[in-house]
């Protein structure tokens, strides 16, 4: 099992402030040096809830960038790429050509979206989320694949598209965020990667992962064929990590040796990666976590 860390790109909690490029950076490459696999941002344009002041967020694809070109060795991705917000037969160009920067280390992770406030406040349609999606998918995929399709939808067309240069020989890995029926569904037809996040112990996968399995043997897919990654919420006290509740189900929270039994619950499941959101988020907690990482594999 591979391990990595989600990097913060969103405004912190406690004092409404948006992260610098240059605190990403240091992070992603602590994470590096701290012998992690991977590290991720996540994709959104900004954040607005109900009786809260709206808050900000670095846009993901120009950070990967950075720091596709900052690192070397960890494998890169987005947890995820809000389809929606980019023209999917660009969005492959654009993947290509990140892959390219990041020397073959891109995870193409993909979504439909799901926050009606920032599609609203910068002009993006927010209907048939799950129709456009499947629409998008099915020129992304083969463009990230081969470098051809031939598609006209009813959302979005791509007639005789050509990526030059190509993808990478096999094609950049795909990744789909899902968890309702017809997303399972679009996952098990065109992802190499499935993700389901935020947990804690490895017992709440259970449910979700049998509905993914399911899926798969619908479309005629062996489920077997499908990378299983996981979204993990961690926390370490010892550094000043706070939580009113602690519930089991959706955080792995103690010391390095409770953490690294937790991150071993996933590797003993079959899970492929698991990316981890640390509470507290910095050079300290990175180090703890990949202590924690280090231990699991000696048990």
């Amino acid at each position: 099992m591979k391990v990595g860390v989600i990097l913060p790109l969103g405004a912190s909690e406690e004092d409404g402030i948006v992260p610098s490029y240059a605190g990403i950076r240091s992070l992603a490459l602590v994470a590096e040096e701290q012998g992690l696999d991977s590290a991720w941002v996540y994709d959104h344009l900004i954040y607005r809830f109900p009786e809260k002041p709206t808050t900000g967020v670095q846009e993901a694809w120009t950070v990967l960038t950075g720091i596709a070109e900052a690192t070397s060795r960890v494998e890169l991705g987005c947890l995820v790429f809000c389809v929606p917000f980019r023209n999917p037969a660009l969005l492959a160009k654009m993947a290509v050509t990140l892959d390219q920067v990041a020397d073959g280390r891109l995870i193409l992770g993909l979504g439909a979206g799901w926050h009606k406030p920032e599609f609203d406040a910068f002009g993006y349609p927010f209907d048939h989320l799950a129709s456009r999606f499947e629409e998008a998918l099915q020129i992304i995929v083969p463009l990230v694949k081969t470098g051809n399709v031939d598609f006209t939808g009813q959302y979005y067309a791509a007639p005789n598209c050509e990526l030059l240069p190509r993808p990478r020989e096999g094609g950049i890995p795909v990744l789909i965020a899902s968890r309702r029926p017809r997303l399972l569904q679009l996952t098990a037809r065109f992802a190499d990667q499935w993700n389901t996040a935020w947990l804690g112990r490895v017992d709440a996968l259970t449910d979700r992962r049998a509905a993914l399995e399911a899926a798969s043997v619908e479309a005629g897919r062996d489920p077997k064929t499908l990378e299983i990654t996981v979204g993990v919420n961690v926390g370490f006290p010892e550094l000043g990590a706070q939580r009113d509740e602690i519930d089991p189900a959706k955080v792995i929270w103690g010391s390095v040796d409770d953490v690294a039994a937790g991150l071993r619950g996933y590797a003993d499941a079959g899970v492929g990666h698991l990316i981890c959101a640390l509470e507290s988020l910095t050079d300290e907690s990175v180090a703890l976590l990949a202590r924690a990482w280090k231990l699991a594999n000696r048990g």
